[in-house]
């Protein structure tokens, strides 16, 4: 096989960024999937630009690749985590803004995408209402992605509005389709919620996956559980992965972890070596 792997940057809050990247490509790490957030290359940080010159800078003495994520719980909204979404009828607009600072972001690093997801949806709108919402804010991400040549990778994930693969392939038929706006499959969510067993999951996603979160999971319990401690077996999804000919990174998920980063990190480098 010839999978490559990554880690989240999420799982090393507790790290400064510089010390995390060293970290992980100490440990033989591929690459990154980088959360954008108040400690790990804040958007909305006045110097921007210089901090992301020193980071592409950075990631390329170090030799990884990168994803980057925008999934930070409180960067928007102090109060309410992962909010306002696309779904919001009052502040949207902020989630596209940041949306669209990250397409930036990843098109100066050279990411391999920019993934991102419907969020909830507060109140008690009607789906139609909330899937145009959600359509017309990807709209607009998706012609900033266009001019920077940045590939999206849209992740279904449990509890918000799309939260499967099927959610994920209305919403790109809706879409028309387009060949930038891929699917981030996250093999946990999978087993956590999907009817399909996981390989055939990786297998359905395969023609569109444009990122892969990986970490283990139970069915109906969406935790973020180190391998081994969960339901998942994983050869043959590895095996599906392979078969598919996905080349980008493999990143791993544990987002609860910062506790004993490096210690989680390189377990999981372990694991998947193994079964891969």
């Amino acid at each position: 096989m010839t999978l490559r792997f990554g880690y989240g940057t999420n799982g090393f809050s507790d790290h400064r960024l510089d010390d995390a990247l060293a970290v992980l490509a100490g440990l033989g790490y591929d690459g990154v999937a980088l959360t954008l957030d108040v400690r790990h290359l804040d958007p909305f940080a006045p110097d921007l630009p210089r901090a992301v010159d020193r980071v592409a800078a950075r990631l390329d003495e170090l030799g990884l690749s990168v994803v980057v994520e925008t999934g930070a719980r409180y960067l928007l909204d102090p109060w309410r985590k992962h909010q306002p979404t696309l779904l919001s009828e009052d502040g949207a607009d902020r989630r596209v803004d940041l949306l669209l600072r990250a397409v930036r972001v990843a098109a100066d690093l050279g990411a391999q995408a920019m993934s991102f997801w419907s969020g909830t949806a507060l109140g008690s709108d009607p789906p139609d209402v909330l899937w145009d919402r959600l359509t017309r804010g990807c709209e607009q991400v998706l012609r900033l992605a266009d001019e920077r040549d940045v590939t999206l990778a849209f992740e279904p994930e449990p509890g918000m509005f799309v939260d499967t693969i099927g959610g994920y392939e209305r919403l790109a038929a809706g879409l028309g389709a387009p060949p930038r706006f891929g699917i981030m499959l996250d093999i946990g969510h999978c087993r956590c919620l999907e009817p399909e067993p996981v390989p055939d999951c990786v297998r359905r996603a395969g023609p569109r996956l444009a990122g892969v979160q990986i970490e283990d999971m139970r069915r109906g319990v969406h935790e973020h559980l180190e391998f081994g401690a969960g339901e998942i077996d994983f050869p043959p999804v590895m095996k599906a992965l392979d078969e598919t000919g996905y080349t980008g990174l493999v990143s791993v998920e544990l987002p609860r972890h910062g506790h004993d980063a490096p210690g989680a990190a390189r377990r999981s480098l372990e694991f998947l070596r193994e079964v891969s």
